[in-house]
């Protein structure tokens, strides 16, 4: 109860720019979590994702190995391997190309092997996958460094106003001080309210994400393999 009327007090009594200050954090709180929740569950979904790799390998050919994933546009595994395949017959229709057709459309990647030209490919879309992955962290991150520092602005301000408004009152015992100044003190605690989860949601996130990126780039490797040699990489165990 002490808390909620200190809240409200500090909104009733504030001038506009604590009341705005008040604001920005509420603004960066919500955006925050709800970066925090929207990527937890894609991080789940992409774990569940990668989870489902082994049964890629068991299957006789692509078509029926990318069946095998699940139908989901937001599957990057899924998506290298489309990307692959068309990547594979891009080349191969280029090489049936004749040579004259082939001076009229002197692109580079014809001038590519096949092994260059999937690695391009392939590599592409890892990176917009990773671009993917990374975006809205930023945001947790600024959040992070410079909400301790906007509430720490409105204490500062708050104290300013309680200040002038006691001096122009012409009282300065304690009872009349400590609620003015107490209620100051609230927005450097809802800077740090802001800032500690929006820290935590950015660490997890992080090393989530390095988990999938390991995943992604070991199977964009084996599938590079698969699609030059026709078998897939056999990993050598290390003792």
């Amino acid at each position: 109860m002490d808390n909620s009327q200190g809240l409200v007090s500090l909104w009733t009594q504030g001038d506009n720019v604590t009341r705005f200050v008040a604001l920005v954090l509420l603004v960066m709180s919500l955006a925050s979590w709800s970066i925090i929740l929207l990527k937890s569950l894609e991080l789940w979904r992409l774990k569940r994702y990668a989870a489902e790799l082994s049964g890629f390998w068991h299957n006789n050919s692509l078509d029926l190995g990318a069946q095998a994933l699940a139908p989901s546009e937001d599957n990057p595994f899924k998506s290298l391997v489309l990307v692959g395949q068309d990547a594979l017959n891009h080349h191969e229709q280029a090489q049936h190309r004749p040579a004259l057709q082939q001076q009229n459309h002197p692109h580079l990647h014809y001038q590519l092997d096949l092994s260059d030209w999937v690695t391009r490919c392939l590599k592409a879309q890892l990176d917009a996958t990773h671009a993917h992955m990374q975006s809205g962290l930023s945001w947790l991150a600024s959040v992070g460094s410079t909400a301790p520092f906007v509430g720490l602005f409105g204490t500062v301000w708050g104290i300013y106003h309680a200040l002038i408004s006691i001096g122009s009152a012409g009282l300065a015992t304690i009872d009349k001080v400590a609620g003015p100044v107490g209620e100051a003190l609230i927005m450097t605690a809802l800077g740090l309210a802001v800032a500690i989860p929006a820290v935590l949601g950015y660490n997890a996130l992080i090393r989530g994400n390095k988990s999938v990126h390991i995943a992604l780039n070991g199977f964009a490797h084996e599938l590079h393999a698969f699609l030059i040699t026709g078998a897939r990489l056999q990993r050598q165990t290390r003792r």
